[in-house]
């Protein structure tokens, strides 16, 4: 187990960069492995979850390169189709994946083939029924845990049938598990989300080729298809950003520049909070790379206020959860989040995990069910916290010591190397 020393930080100024986008990095890399021809992801998170991916497609036959391209670390993948792909001969470790473990069981659903995929502890308790359900009414056959509840997952790859989907909570994981299996399947695949999910898996298919319809929150495909070559070029994970415009907002006298994240619309519910709370936060250079919109982030310190989360954001801001637990107790008045009773089902339960942790630093927090209410701004003292294995909860709290009076210990960080490696210093030198 690892810690980390977290104290009081300086202000925040100058240019910084993040790792790549976690979720666009696992779907380059699977539909760079089935497609037809040569992928060049530029720019991937060389992350433990990302690498997940990565091995289980190479234990399937995909012949994967690790190279430089334009200065950047980038995938080599020599596809040659779906149907190129061969039995793996050992079980697929996802680790504490979620998305590998997810993704991969509607990739394979629809292969003829045995697999097994499981993962470390942490994800073998993460249900995993959402998927199982709705693959099985596609006709795949897959067995588990608790009637496929939980992971390790056993499947015997058969032809499938398109069905239609309504999911009762937005996820982008079933989502885009459901989508890959519709590749295989004969006939129409359609997905319905209470509210649309994160949409780079439908951007990523249309730029390999398929045809892919989409009509408010409904994401339909007709199959079988298969997918042409083509080239990603990862954006910066705004999701990794949300930590260093955390803590840009919070040390007076900040002014951070966070170049080339993504900023695709799905996922920048993040940003509209923090205008709603009134943070001056704003996007420069905005383009597209690889059909995804990427822009310069530039963050400034600002008094926060009290805001509602709830309803359509809560998919779109499903990852900042943690560190906006942060920033809600150092805003002026009420912070409530409601209708996030996912977050019970995340790496950790995110709910019980923040407030627990936000006492420990001598914030007072009303947990919910399905959320939670920060009457703020409350001051963090330093303390003896425990990331409970989960890389966000790590991070955000090394963002709150740096507000603490005192030093915090954060036990356990090891974790954050899932989704940021490097994490701390970088922190530690824009901070001190």
């Amino acid at each position: 187990m690892t810690t980390a020393v977290v104290g009081p930080g300086r202000p925040l100024h100058g240019r910084i960069a993040v790792p790549g986008d976690k979720s666009i990095t696992h779907r380059a890399v699977i539909l760079g492995g089935i497609a037809r021809g040569e992928t060049m992801v530029r720019g991937y998170l060389a992350s433990d979850d990302c690498l997940r991916t990565v091995a289980a497609l190479r234990a399937m036959g995909c012949a994967i390169e690790e190279t430089q391209s334009d200065g950047r670390p980038a995938l080599r993948l020599l596809g040659a189709g779906v149907d190129a792909l061969c039995e793996p001969g050992d079980v697929l470790d996802c680790g504490n994946s979620g998305t590998s473990l997810r993704l991969l069981t509607g990739l394979l659903a629809g292969r003829p083939m045995f697999s097994v995929l499981t993962g470390d502890a942490s994800l073998r308790r993460r249900p995993m029924g959402r998927v199982v359900e709705p693959l099985r009414a596609m006709g795949a056959q897959i067995v588990g845990r608790e009637d496929g509840r939980f992971a390790p997952l056993a499947i015997v790859g058969r032809r499938l049938k398109g069905a239609e989907a309504r999911l009762p909570v937005a996820s982008a994981q079933v989502k885009s598990a459901l989508l890959l299996a519709g590749l295989s399947a004969e006939g129409r695949t359609s997905v319905t989300e209470p509210q649309r999910s994160r949409d780079h898996t439908e951007r990523m298919l249309r730029a390999f080729g398929a045809a892919v319809d989409v009509r408010g929150p409904t994401v339909s495909l007709q199959g079988p298809q298969s997918l042409t070559a083509a080239d990603v070029d990862v954006p910066g994970d705004l999701s990794s950003a949300a930590f260093f415009i955390a803590a840009a907002l919070l040390a007076p006298g900040s002014e951070l520049r966070i170049e080339r994240v993504g900023v695709n619309p799905t996922r920048t519910g993040f940003l509209d909070v923090l205008r709603a709370m009134g943070a001056s936060v704003s996007v420069e250079n905005a383009r597209e790379a690889s059909g995804e919109p990427v822009a310069d982030v530039i963050v400034r310190a600002s008094a926060l206020r009290g805001t509602v989360i709830t309803g359509a954001l809560i998919p779109r801001t499903i990852d900042e959860f943690p560190i906006l637990c942060v920033l809600a107790a150092r805003a002026e008045g009420e912070t409530v989040i409601d209708e996030a009773q996912e977050l019970r089902v995340k790496e950790s339960d995110r709910i019980a995990v923040m407030a627990g942790e936000l006492r420990r630093m001598g914030v007072s927090v009303d947990e919910t069910p399905a959320g939670m209410r920060i009457a703020g701004p409350q001051a963090f003292v330093g303390a003896e916290c425990d990331s409970h294995g989960d890389h966000r909860v790590a991070m955000a709290l090394a963002v709150a010591a740096l507000t603490a009076r005192g030093q915090t210990t954060i036990r356990d960080v090891a974790c954050v190397g899932t989704s940021f490696p490097g994490f701390f210093e970088l922190l530690e030198r824009v901070s001190r």
